[in-house]
């Protein structure tokens, strides 16, 4: 059963992963002048709450199944997430874009980091879980 589970956690954590890769981009076009501001907020701030509902699943999936270690992993990024939305900070604007744009890269590449960390431990544990299942049949 917990197969499962690293499964949907690996689909899950693989779309915020590019999720944050589009973020990248499209925070790398504005610096290189491909991009208004207006069009980033709007695509950026389009997907910020899906991936943090995503996130917030995923998490709440691990505390319910029981898995602690992996729960206790996510909370950091859990948390920064709901003290973002809890002050209203979590959507961009455009007026103020060039100012901030340093602290969002930041941000995008530390969730990237995140992401990708966490996209390994899910594959391994998943394989893992896929081997017990399955027994030594072999």
């Amino acid at each position: 059963m917990s197969a499962w589970l690293f499964i949907v956690a690996v689909i899950i954590n693989c779309i915020n992963m590019f999720g944050q890769v589009h973020f990248t981009i499209l925070y790398a076009d504005l610096e290189a002048d491909y991009i208004n501001p207006i069009e980033l907020c709007s695509k950026v701030n389009r997907l910020i709450t899906p991936e943090a509902a995503l996130h917030t699943v995923l998490s709440a999936l691990m505390l319910v199944k029981g898995f602690w270690g992996v729960f206790l992993l996510n909370l950091p990024i859990l948390a920064f997430n709901a003290n973002k939305f809890y002050h209203k900070a979590q959507l961009l604007d455009a007026t103020e874009i060039f100012r901030t744009l340093g602290k969002h890269k930041r941000e995008s590449f530390l969730k990237l980091g995140f992401y990708l960390l966490m996209f390994f431990y899910y594959l391994y544990r998943m394989i893992m879980a896929l081997i017990v299942e399955t027994g030594n049949d072999y």
